[in-house]
């Protein structure tokens, strides 16, 4: 969300709002499928499972490993968000990998609980947190305009700069990754596409109107994140509201890889659903790994943030939209009634096209979303701006 400002600034107003609202619509539509595809197939925990329906082994190895990174790279970034939130409270006292390390020891704690019942209401103070904060954000920004700012309609800007743009907005529905994991505990399974309205109504929403004021009131020079922008004391009021959430976004994401591999490792044992020694010593294990990675590589990757992009091009743009519609066509070319063929795509052709261009949009964002983070790579080398591994 503390992002999308700034994508305003680059492509205008109006496409900016516009692309919101519709990628809102689409991951709607895209958890409908997933939630349809696990209702189907409750055997489907995560990604891997999903993908070894659709593909085989060598499907459920690369969706598999597709998740964890995404995930760990995820804490990782939640980590940077904590960083930023405390160094911009405490004025930047201490070196920034300090405060990286503050943050990541109660990421880690609240990360370690087995099931996610038990994050549930940490969750709800979580979202409550960034609601507030965005609040505070857009009061500040409206009393503390900048001075002589331009609102611009529409930005003419060249494929690179504008598609680099469109990658927050895109990834800001990243969450489709944790999709079945979540289903799987839900104590009403069939509940979850009212969960999945919820929030997808609830954030593009939030997205919706934190971009456009912030925009309007900041101008083409707002930061990301944007309440870096705003005075020092309403960008410390903001940020103190909103770490609950960056911690807890960290916690799920760990949790999440971890719990991955946890079930992998002991999905058809005891250890799975009792409290063994081996049981709680190889989650322990896990949720140490998953919060050691996603520290160290925040800290000693100077591209980090370029990282988190490549793997959200590779990944987030396939599970939040691109394989949502290969779902659909899977289900559908076998519950043909003469048996597995395509008369079910031909009957329902409609619904078959919007699959497959589902589909091929996917691929759209993987592919132009990695040819983007690699030139900023590259340009980031080229301008001097890429910093050096564990530096303050």
């Amino acid at each position: 969300m503390l992002s999308l400002p700034s994508s305003l600034a680059i492509i205008g107003l109006i496409p900016g709002l516009l692309l919101i609202l519709f990628l809102g619509v689409f991951a709607t539509y895209t958890s409908y499928l997933l939630v349809q595809f696990k209702l189907r197939h409750p055997e489907v925990h995560n990604m891997g499972d999903a993908g070894y329906i659709l593909f085989g082994p060598v499907g459920r190895e690369v969706l598999s490993a597709g998740t964890l990174v995404f995930a760990v790279l995820a804490t990782g970034g939640q980590l940077l968000a904590g960083q930023i939130a405390l160094s911009a409270l405490s004025g930047g006292k201490l070196c920034l990998m300090l405060y990286t390390g503050i943050f990541a020891v109660p990421t880690l704690l609240f990360s370690a609980p087995r099931t996610l019942d038990r994050l549930t209401y940490l969750s709800v103070l979580a979202v409550a947190s960034i609601i507030i904060a965005g609040l505070i954000g857009m009061i500040g920004a409206g009393l503390h305009p900048t001075p002589g700012h331009h609102i611009v309609a529409v930005r003419a800007s060249s494929f690179y700069l504008a598609f680099f743009s469109i990658t927050n907005p895109v990834f800001a529905y990243a969450g489709h990754f944790m999709f079945f994991i979540l289903i799987s505990e839900m104590k009403k399974p069939q509940d979850a596409m009212k969960a999945a309205y919820t929030l997808q109504i609830g954030a593009t929403t939030l997205y919706a109107v934190f971009a456009v004021l912030m925009y309007v009131y900041l101008g083409a020079g707002v930061q990301s994140p944007a309440f870096s922008s705003l005075p020092p004391k309403w960008a410390k009021a903001a940020y103190g509201v909103a770490l609950p959430n960056f911690l807890i976004a960290g916690s799920l994401y760990a949790h999440t890889a971890a719990k991955l591999l946890f079930v992998r490792l002991f999905r058809h044992s005891r250890h799975l659903h009792s409290h063994t020694v081996t049981g709680w010593s190889a989650w322990a294990l896990l949720i140490l790994l998953a919060n050691s990675l996603a520290f160290i590589l925040a800290i000693s990757v100077p591209i980090f943030s370029y990282l988190i992009g490549i793997a959200a091009s590779l990944f987030a743009s396939w599970y939040t939209y691109g394989i949502a519609g290969a779902f659909w066509l899977h289900d559908a070319y076998h519950d043909n009634p003469g048996g597995k063929g395509f008369g079910t795509w031909r009957r329902k052709w409609r619904q078959a096209a919007l699959a497959m261009a589902t589909f091929v949009a996917g691929a759209f964002i993987c592919v132009a979303g990695t040819y983007v983070t690699v030139r900023g790579i590259v340009e980031a080398y080229r301008d001097g701006t890429v910093g050096s591994p564990f530096a303050c």
